[in-house]
């Protein structure tokens, strides 16, 4: 019988997968990969001989071929190996299961199939991102959105909190077929978030670095200057708190605890 285990390689190149993980690729008959660049596919290469790249079902001009196409082809690829018996490991960058529909989509099918599937977590670009910013989200919470996903539906964030919005380099964007989006997308979604926040409030721009040699980008910038910032397939919208935390008076009071007591 064959199996299916999709593993995350992490962020930072080779430093930041498990050890576990990393024995399911060594032990592989097969591994296919979604890595973000060349560096990071030659290291898998390294730990198993047969390693595919799925990078290729992507099309060569974008606005040809709409991505759940692409994703069918790399679902369809991976289960074909699994029916043949194979030991399959799918390696993704960064946790397999984020902003990974390939992963989840191929564990449904094999399990649906009767095989064995699963996955192992990796490192996420949230989790870089509280370590680098220096930021404890259980101070005050946070919501996360995908960032079309915040514009598309009636979701309402909480300014006590932090929002995280991903994908913001595609916000707007529904066609499935760019992979960029417009300062005109930028502007309707920075006027929507002026419901809750001040044109001014201060956000960052942030992107996890890929090697040790590098630094994560962190830009600070006003919510107002949005549609002007330079964005890539990695940026990470981070809105700060924009009030601070309201007792909720009637359940301290049945609880029997005062302001005070919360220092």
């Amino acid at each position: 019988m064959g199996s299916l285990v999709c593993v995350g390689t992490g962020l930072q190149l080779a430093g930041q997968i498990s050890v576990l993980s990393k024995s399911y690729i060594e032990h592989a008959d097969v591994v296919f990969s979604l890595l973000p660049d060349s560096f990071a596919q030659r290291w898998l290469e390294g730990l198993n001989n047969n390693v595919i790249d799925l990078q290729q079902y992507y099309a060569q001009q974008e606005g040809v071929k709409n991505r759940r196409e692409t994703y069918a082809q790399m679902v369809a690829a991976i289960l074909n190996a699994v029916r043949s018996g194979k030991s399959v490991v799918c390696a993704l960058y960064g946790h397999p299961g984020v902003f990974a529909c390939v992963s989840h989509l191929a564990i449904k099918q094999a399990r649906a199939e009767g095989f064995a599937a699963q996955m192992e977590p990796g490192i996420s670009a949230e989790a870089c991102l509280w370590a680098d910013l220096g930021i404890d989200p259980g101070n005050s919470g946070h919501q996360s959105f995908e960032a079309s996903q915040f514009m598309f539906f009636q979701h309402v964030p909480d300014p006590t909190t932090h929002l995280l919005l991903w994908q913001i380099a595609l916000a707007g964007e529904h066609t499935l077929t760019q992979f960029h989006t417009t300062a005109d997308r930028l502007q309707v979604l920075v006027e929507l978030l002026q419901r809750w926040y001040p044109a001014e409030h201060g956000i960052v721009i942030y992107e996890a670095a890929n090697l040790p040699t590098q630094s994560p980008r962190i830009e600070r910038l006003a919510l107002r200057d949005l549609p002007g910032a330079r964005l890539t397939a990695i940026s990470t919208l981070l809105i700060p708190p924009a009030r601070k935390l309201t007792y909720n008076l009637e359940i301290l009071e049945k609880l029997g605890i005062t302001p005070a007591d919360l220092g």
